[in-house]
């Protein structure tokens, strides 16, 4: 058998050939493994306890800011003197004291193992200053007795406050240690139990 190819059939061959592997397998390209990285954990930040919470008997659920305003009580509500403590201020000062502290904490206590009573705050001062001022710094000084056994987890609503200024002195005498003792915080209990009404 006597094949006979032309040149151009020969070259036309030989170039098939040539780009024949060239067409059918392309290049493989190694194909490198991601890494894959994952983010750093971050642990958060560790927070020292706030002087709230460090003792759980005081550490309660922040009351509204309307359970903090003056509340009178109402009308006919008759007040009489119990077992609770006074607390005593500094000259035009209404922040407490260590000692008023540790004696609204006694209260606190009492008021806690008497949950049907109400109470009313009265502020104080001396005679010193002009009504007007004097309303209004018994007003804060009874405000801050309420703040701090709100704070103690006694039930805003249970405490009435009331200021009675220079007008009503625990002490009549024009001395330093008259001023002393009519600076002062004053506590009253209701003589009328809470009524407890049925919840669903």
């Amino acid at each position: 058998m006597n094949l006979r190819f032309s040149s151009e059939t020969l070259l036309g061959l030989l170039l098939l050939f040539l780009f024949l592997p060239g067409i059918g397998c392309a290049k493989k390209t190694a194909v490198k493994p991601t890494e894959v990285t994952a983010a750093p954990v971050v642990a958060p930040p560790v927070l020292p306890p706030s002087s709230e919470s460090t003792n759980p008997q005081t550490s309660t659920v922040k009351p509204r800011e309307e359970d903090l305003n003056p509340k009178r009580p109402p009308k006919g509500t008759e007040f009489a003197e119990g077992v609770l403590k006074d607390i005593f201020f500094d000259y035009d000062q209404s922040d407490l004291k260590p000692e008023a502290r540790r004696a609204l904490e006694e209260n606190a206590a009492w008021l806690k193992k008497n949950p049907e009573v109400q109470i009313l705050i009265e502020g104080h001062c001396d005679e010193r200053g002009t009504i007007e001022y004097n309303e209004a710094l018994g007003e804060r000084r009874a405000m801050s007795a309420k703040r701090y056994l709100v704070s103690l987890g006694i039930d805003p609503g249970r405490i009435f406050t009331i200021s009675y200024g220079e007008l009503k002195p625990f002490d009549p005498g024009h001395t330093e240690e008259a001023w002393a003792k009519n600076r002062r915080a004053h506590f009253k209990i209701s003589t009328e139990k809470i009524s407890k009404t049925p919840t669903n």
